[in-house]
């Protein structure tokens, strides 16, 4: 399928917008894809957004339209579908930035995943089907940048453009394996995915606060770091990895630094110490002197629950190996969580933990029930 493509639309004013959405507005399918720049920013934002249609590729540049919500009726009709490739963090930084909602999604990265296929990226996919060459050099540019360049551009546009070919092999693929239905199921939760998924606003350090090395003072001076460097990022609007990365961080709120000579032995750079020396200094010694912070209290499961998880967690596996594919395809995870917290009495009691997908049910409802013990699971 090698091709000369012609230059993608590059949508940065109001009047290209509309011209685009003039088209969208005829479709029946789109492909989607975004970039972003969390390796280059504090706060990652889309910085991309590419939509095929059946007619063009259009590179829409949020950066200078700040105002996509015109997008949104699209992406949330249920008559349009939305073609992605690993929707999940799409969806998760579309949802983030502008507030959209999705309806009709197919996800050809986890299309792949339920054919069982061993790599599933989209640039091995293209290669596999299509004798498309993609340079993965790029997935990690800072698409905030301006201008981008010719590279970027056509790379970018290769993301979406062959996605339409994609999706219909694999769709054939899937009905002639008897899994669309699996898929199909999962294109509908993923939907939803993100918002089951939400993070917890707590505090920057609290990510270490059930490490068994760290002693309740020494999560007390990390806790103060942790603070310092968050400042400190934000104020460059730089990743928190590229003031000081979190093992330096542990390392001195274990071996807690007194001198600027003290900082350079616990693995900090010349410049680093030059920059924010006296800063992290002072930060240790806030966090020395600090009243003690608490760690957050994880419960522990019940024997039962952990002997549930174990039975599910062998019997997808085994399944998967049988089936060809990982075993979260068999049984994704949330439902693993559930089945083992509250095991169902019945198959009409499994039938409405997993109504979403009433395909593993008919299929695998029978050996869930036995796999937990439930009698007369026939």
């Amino acid at each position: 399928m090698l091709e000369t493509l012609p230059p993608p639309v590059w949508v940065n004013t109001t009047q290209l917008l509309r011209q685009m959405l003039d088209d969208l507005a005829s479709q029946s399918r789109l492909a989607v894809d975004t970039e972003s720049n969390s390796l280059h920013a504090f706060r990652e934002q889309v910085c991309l957004v590419q939509i095929s249609s059946a007619q063009e590729d259009y590179l829409i540049d949020p950066l200078v339209l700040k105002d996509l919500s015109a997008l949104a009726p699209i992406f949330s009709n249920p008559k349009v579908e939305k073609i992605f490739h690993a929707a999940e963090y799409d969806l998760i930084c579309l949802r983030r930035d502008f507030g959209f909602s999705f309806a009709n999604l197919f996800d050809t990265m986890h299309a792949a995943r339920v054919l069982g296929y061993p790599a599933v990226g989209l640039d091995t996919l293209l290669k596999e089907k299509f004798q498309i060459q993609t340079d993965k050099r790029h997935q990690k540019a800072n698409w905030a940048a301006r201008p981008l360049t010719k590279e970027q551009i056509h790379y970018a546009r290769l993301d979406t453009h062959y996605l339409f070919n994609l999706r219909d092999v694999l769709e054939k693929e899937l009905f002639e394996n008897e899994r669309l239905d699996f898929a199909k199921e999962d294109f509908v939760r993923a939907c939803f995915f993100d918002e089951q998924k939400q993070k917890s606003n707590g505090e920057s350090w609290e990510r270490f606060s059930n490490r068994k090395d760290l002693t309740i003072r020494d999560l007390t001076i990390l806790a103060s770091l942790c603070k310092w460097r968050d400042v400190e990022a934000e104020k460059l609007n730089r990743p928190v990895y590229k003031v000081v990365v979190d093992d330096t961080l542990i390392l001195m709120s274990k071996n807690p630094p007194e001198r600027k000579v003290d900082l350079s032995a616990l693995g900090l750079s010349e410049r680093q110490i030059h920059l924010w020396g006296e800063a992290i200094l002072t930060a240790v010694r806030h966090g020395v002197s600090a009243p003690l912070v608490k760690r957050k209290q994880v419960e522990n499961p019940s024997d039962a629950y952990l002997r549930r998880m174990e039975k599910i967690k062998l019997w997808r596996k085994k399944m998967g190996m049988e089936m060809g594919v990982e075993s979260d395809v068999i049984l994704p995870k949330p439902y693993v969580s559930a089945l083992a917290e509250n095991p169902p009495k019945d198959m009409e009691d499994l039938a409405q933990l997993m109504k979403e997908s009433p395909t593993r049910v008919e299929k695998y409802g029978a050996q869930i029930l036995k796999t937990l013990g439930v009698k007369h699971a026939n």
